[in-house]
């Protein structure tokens, strides 16, 4: 389970070994908690919420995932008991073993609080008399923190990273589904409106070459010795397209036969 604090962090952050699972045959589960209907510079309320409900939908479909956003505006996430609740049962239902969020130190107070939603939720996920009425985890998940480009408190520590080659143009088609933010409000963000191409398939390409660019150097670069590690100096070396992780102490440890149970083949 994929959980980020609006309908395409997960696709963002995590997209590339979330196809890798889907290939495998591993349920995987996008999950928003917030309904994104402040993210726009033109549209905001209810209808930009069902059009970003309907977009997370499309791009968890290009890997056969499952989507859910959650009825929380964005821009007004709080840590709060019932919100805590509310994702106790989303976690239960789903069954979840393995959850990748946010860290906790991040620009955004979305992202800040969707991190302690889950670090809040993952003992309390095994206690029964918690939320009774969706059964109890028997055994905790495994909780990860997807990477990040922030230095303080600490810096992003990953124990893991995952060669996405092979699955980069579907992490790319995905975020192409979100169309009200790779081709509208982040470009207006960006000052960049202008540079957005018309036709679908110039989108597709330069929203590839604009994601490269952002993303090279900031995962497959910095955690070289982790994808040499894991894959051998000749591919380590080559890989260009990668996604990190580090381990969440407030979740199940993750041993050996975890990492080979998640990631083994991948």
């Amino acid at each position: 389970m994929l959980i980020g604090a609006h309908p395409d962090d997960c696709e963002y952050r995590c997209g590339g070994v979330a196809a890798l699972w889907a290939q495998r045959g591993h349920r995987v589960s996008l999950v928003s908690v917030t309904n994104g209907q402040s993210g726009h510079h033109e549209q905001g309320g209810s209808i930009l919420a069902q059009r970003r409900i309907a977009e997370a939908r499309a791009a968890a479909e290009v890997i056969g995932a499952e989507s859910l956003v959650l009825p929380i505006p964005d821009g007004q996430l709080e840590p709060t008991l019932v919100n805590r609740l509310m994702l106790i049962r989303v976690i239960r239902r789903f069954q979840a073993d393995l959850i990748i969020t946010n860290r906790p130190n991040d620009y955004h107070p979305d992202h800040r609080y969707t991190s302690q939603l889950v670090q809040d939720s993952a003992f309390l996920l095994t206690v029964p008399h918690i939320a009774p009425e969706v059964p109890a985890l028997r055994d905790n998940p495994v909780v990860l923190y997807w990477s990040d480009p922030f230095q303080k408190p600490i810096p992003f520590d990953p124990q893991i990273a995952i060669d996405i080659d092979g699955v980069l143009e579907k992490k790319v088609l995905m975020l192409h589904r979100h169309t009200s933010q790779m081709y509208e409000w982040l470009p207006w963000l960006d000052h960049a409106l202008d540079r957005v191409p018309a036709d679908d398939s110039a989108r597709r390409q330069w929203l590839a070459a604009t994601f490269l660019a952002r993303e090279r150097p900031s995962v497959a670069e910095r955690f070289r010795g982790l994808l040499v590690e894991r894959y051998g100096q000749t591919r380590g070396a080559d890989i260009q397209n990668a996604e990190a992780f580090e381990v969440c102490e407030y979740g199940a440890p993750l041993d050996e036969a975890g990492k080979e149970r998640f990631f083994g083949g991948l």
